[in-house]
């Protein structure tokens, strides 16, 4: 994590936590409130919209590919934050108008699928 963006999610927490302004930054998540510090970041330090836009979302996106092992304890949270707010933006609640109660999908059972070697064997050999 750059100085910058530890800067920007200080700044967010001591924002939020204030008593003069906690009521009205209740509803308000941190992370929305450290993008905002991120974009003022990028502004004041003369990067135009789109460069700031960039490296937020550099910042905000989870690499598939990233191993999250080796990352340190914040960092860590980072992403878990990351992705809690990604679940909670897709999950489907009852209230939703496109909200289905128990549903069935059926995947193909065609050749197309490949078999992985440990389920191959049969249950004689155990």
């Amino acid at each position: 994590m750059s100085y910058f963006a530890s800067y920007c999610t200080r700044a967010a927490e001591q924002l939020k936590n204030n008593p003069r302004h906690k009521s009205y930054l209740e509803q308000v998540s941190l992370r929305q409130l450290e993008k905002l510090f991120s974009f003022l970041r990028g502004y004041l330090s003369g990067q135009s919209l789109a460069e700031t836009m960039e490296q937020i979302r550099r910042e905000t996106t989870i690499d598939p590919e990233e191993d999250l092992n080796k990352l340190d304890d914040k960092e860590l949270a980072k992403r878990k934050s990351i992705m809690d707010e990604l679940f909670e933006k897709n999950q489907k609640k009852k209230d939703d108008p496109n909200f289905v109660y128990d549903i069935e999908v059926e995947f193909p059972q065609d050749d197309q699928l490949q078999s992985c070697g440990w389920d191959t064997e049969s249950a004689d050999e155990f």
